[in-house]
């Protein structure tokens, strides 16, 4: 395998950022989003957002991970809005989270999560928190290895046609591993010796 690193992304992250979420909803999302939404994921104002929000600082990050000479995933965290229901001072939230499907399963998702953890406490975040997809059972997973669970807050989204009900988790900000079959693995995802 390639050398897998995470890494704050820079402005010329941006293109490979906006290809990775649209080529990863459109393989996890394509029942739950319209065509027509995704589409934006790709436009003018989505190459916006995101270069402001790789340049944000103030707490913002965005962090890419890379095997190698591809960019295969990125995460995007901030500290949590005081006035969302439920948010408890010192709370952080990953906003996205995605690696290109034909990357996962290596460890970048993990790998991600671990360099958001460290970044948001240095910011002083004592837990964290995520909004998902009511249907995504794969990001759910991930979730759950790490100890974060439902907190009990929901929302519905317009997406267009359709409406989107998201489910909000939260936890500590450490790679916790609570799947015995996923026992010797590091806070950065990489296994260690037997």
């Amino acid at each position: 395998m390639a050398l897998a690193q995470v890494r704050a992304a820079t402005p010329e992250d941006v293109e490979e950022i906006i290809r990775i979420q649209l080529d990863t909803w459109r393989v996890a999302y394509a029942e739950l989003v319209p065509e027509a939404a995704l589409q934006r994921l790709a436009g003018p104002g989505a190459r916006q957002a995101w270069t402001e929000a790789v340049i944000a600082g103030a707490g913002h990050h965005v962090l890419v991970a890379t095997e190698g000479d591809w960019t295969v995933g990125f995460c995007a965290a901030a500290p949590a809005d005081p006035e969302e229901p439920g948010v408890t001072p010192g709370q952080a939230q990953i906003v996205t989270l995605l690696v290109e499907p034909r990357w996962g399963r290596r460890g970048h998702g993990r790998r991600l999560l671990g360099a958001a953890f460290d970044v948001l406490a240095r910011d002083g975040a004592q837990g964290g928190m995520a909004w998902l997809p009511e249907q995504d059972v794969a990001s759910r997973a991930c979730y759950d290895r790490i100890g974060w669970d439902p907190d009990g807050m929901g929302r519905t989204l317009d997406a267009g046609d359709r409406e989107l009900r998201e489910i909000r988790l939260a936890g500590p900000l450490r790679v916790e591993n609570r799947d015995p079959r996923r026992r010797g693995l590091t806070p950065d995802g990489i296994s260690d010796p037997p």
